[in-house]
């Protein structure tokens, strides 16, 4: 007969109590035993090592059930630091979080006319600074993730970023890890942002999920029985780019009629009229909050839009939820409204009651908290190695 190796059972066996505890903590050693099915023993020998690693600690004792008042334990957040950042198409947002992604320090930086070279350069200064307020802790900095608007391939290599400009002979992900001597981790920004929403946000309830961000253009990431699902070379999510009119307008990506021609944040820009001439998500919430006709009639069409290109989505997936982020669907209700209409018009009445439509709850911290907790996952898969 075969048996497992030792090691190999030792290791999930400390996976499966460390996930326990940072789930359940505090949590005693006896519950940890009923609860994974474990023999005391064991239990007690890979909390040793959980403790000696400084993952988890003592606290002090819990209620008693009828003998010995039990030894409770709880995860050690503070074990190390993890940062997350999301470079936008003129932005930068960087994260600093505890290993169970409370945000510590954050940054956040407009760019003015962006280059490869001067993002490059804001990004490294952001990390830097993000370090300096990092607390004492055992680890230290324990890895940095990094989302951006584009395809990332498996190998974490940036390769088009359609409303980006960017050297693509740059090896971002070795930059980073020479600089900093820690593991770097490279996704697309819409993935990172249901990675974001799955573990801290609207999914964490939900095993099959949508995520759509909608800014300049339109990304998704999408969840399948609790995974991410990236696609054979990384690409899969690139729903900006479904057509929605055949013979509609060019797009950067070199096809025609797509998605976020129609339904993004700069398609909802430009079709408002120049009497108002609206630069930023915030003027058009302020009209939008004032009555502005013409304003509330532009984000009529922006929700229909965004409609169309979701019922695809909802038929092709029959996901659970489809969380949305958008800084004016989770200010103004009226949008997400326009865009339920929108899609029950056109859905399978048999699908239409069995999804959820959600705003975001973590905004535009999701891609950089979802970023944040590639470096974290990475670490953690180490340490109960």
């Amino acid at each position: 007969m075969i048996t497992a190796d030792q090691t190999l059972v030792k290791k999930i066996n400390q996976k499966r109590l460390l996930n326990e505890i940072l789930i359940n903590s505090p949590i005693s050693r006896a519950k940890l035993s009923e609860i994974t099915g474990l023999n005391k023993s064991t239990v007690s020998s890979q909390v040793s090592t959980l403790i000696e690693k400084k993952l988890i600690f003592e606290i002090g004792q819990g209620q008693s059930s009828g003998g010995r008042k039990p030894v409770m334990l709880v995860f050690n957040k503070n074990a190390g630091f993890s940062i997350g950042i999301d470079i936008g198409v003129n932005d930068i947002n960087g994260i600093l979080t505890d290993l169970k992604g409370n945000i510590i320090y954050d940054q956040y930086h407009y760019i003015e006319n962006p280059t490869s070279e001067k993002i490059k350069g804001l990004l490294f200064s952001v990390i830097h600074d993000l370090k300096e307020h990092m607390p004492e802790s055992p680890y230290g900095l324990i890895g940095i993730g990094l989302c951006i608007p584009g395809l990332v391939n498996s190998s974490q290599q940036i390769i088009f970023t359609p409303n980006l400009e960017w050297d693509y002979e740059i090896d971002l992900k070795s930059l980073i890890e020479e600089e900093f001597k820690v593991p770097a981790f490279i996704e697309n920004e819409a993935n990172a942002g249901a990675y974001g929403e799955k573990g801290f946000g609207a999914a964490k309830n939900f095993d099959n999920i949508i995520y759509v961000s909608v800014s300049t253009g339109i990304g998704t990431g999408i969840i399948i029985n609790d995974e991410l699902y990236r696609g054979v070379n990384g690409f899969a999510g690139e729903m900006g780019h479904l057509t929605i009119d055949l013979n509609g307008l060019k797009c950067s990506c070199g096809n025609r009629g797509c998605w976020e021609l129609y339904a993004s944040e700069k398609a909802l820009l430009n079709s408002i009229r120049k009497k108002h001439k609206p630069t930023a998500y915030q003027e058009i919430i302020d009209l939008a909050n004032q009555n502005d006709p013409e304003i509330l009639n532009a984000l009529q069409n922006f929700g229909f839009y965004l409609g169309i290109g979701l019922n695809s989505i909802l038929n092709t997936f029959n996901p659970q939820a489809v969380i949305i982020r958008n800084n004016i669907v989770e200010a103004l209700p009226m949008v997400l409204n326009s865009i339920k209409n929108s899609i029950s018009t056109r859905i399978f009445s048999q699908l239409d009651s069995n999804f959820e439509l959600l705003p975001s709850i973590l905004g535009k911290n999701a891609p950089a908290l979802g970023a944040s907790s590639l470096g974290i996952e990475h670490f953690l898969e180490i340490f109960t190695a």
